[in-house]
């Protein structure tokens, strides 16, 4: 499965895509999901914004999201997003795995704990970060598919999720990149924070659409930006649903009492 970001909308789903919507209903409320049709494994895909793009980064339901991956049984995700780019080595639309994530206070935007576990229920424990939030394996599969395609990709990205919808002001930039974050975007840590509490290996795959720290003088507009964004994603994103190799999860939850 891929969970898909503000790059792609209604008029710009990935080309090659047949895609049927349905309506998940979870534990958190429903969510749509859009079954891919026309290839020879099951995969779908999640508009993280919705379809037409309706969602601010903040009005998004991370929970049902989550949730209807474990309803559909995804064993690998893909979870995209166009970002800020803090680290001037680092170049624009062109494809970045991510490696470590900055989100100190573990929080969704309602200010509640990003956990699937808001409330005491069987099951319920301590998530345990053994392998870190992204897989090795699958980012592995990405970095094949990228080469495979002529656009190679940076790798160990760290990732700094800051919550929007606004935009960050320089010294909240100058912040971020203190703490060693490369690039960020209001988006993207939580679905990967709750799918690795449902054990479902994930692998970030981002593109920078825009320098956040001044070191750049880019004056692409925000929607010519993200279609370029959406350009060296596209045929990955394809790729991926089509030939993921499932993986084993890299953490696990800790339960009081097994």
């Amino acid at each position: 499965m891929a969970i898909l970001g503000s790059a792609f909308d209604f008029s710009s789903t990935p080309s090659g895509l047949t895609l049927e919507p349905r309506e998940v209903e979870t534990s958190h409320g429903p969510q749509t999901v859009h079954y891919v049709r026309g290839l020879e494994r099951s995969a779908a895909v999640i508009f993280r914004h919705g379809l037409p793009h309706s969602l601010l980064p903040n009005q998004v339901n991370y929970r049902a999201l989550a949730m209807s991956l474990r309803a559909l049984g995804c064993e690998s995700l893909m979870v995209t997003s166009s970002v800020g780019v803090m680290d001037g080595d680092l170049p624009l639309y062109r494809p970045l795995l991510l490696g470590d994530l900055l989100m100190p206070d573990n929080r969704l935007p309602d200010g509640s704990a990003c956990t699937l576990f808001d409330a005491p229920t069987p099951g319920q424990g301590h998530l345990v970060l053994e392998e870190g939030l992204f897989s090795q394996a699958l980012s592995d599969q990405v970095a094949a598919l990228c080469d495979r395609h002529a656009s190679p990709a940076a790798r160990d990205v760290i990732f700094a999720y800051v919550g929007g919808p606004r935009t960050k002001t320089r010294a909240e930039n100058r912040y971020w990149s203190s703490l060693g974050a490369q690039v960020n975007s209001m988006t993207l840590a939580p679905e990967v924070v709750l799918a690795a509490e449902l054990e479902i290996p994930t692998v970030g795959l981002v593109v920078g659409h825009k320098y956040s720290s001044g070191v750049s003088t880019d004056r692409t507009d925000l929607k010519e930006s993200l279609v370029l964004s959406r350009a060296a994603q596209e045929r990955i994103v394809l790729d991926f649903l089509a030939e993921a190799r499932p993986v084993p999860a890299g953490n696990r939850i800790f339960r009081f009492g097994d």
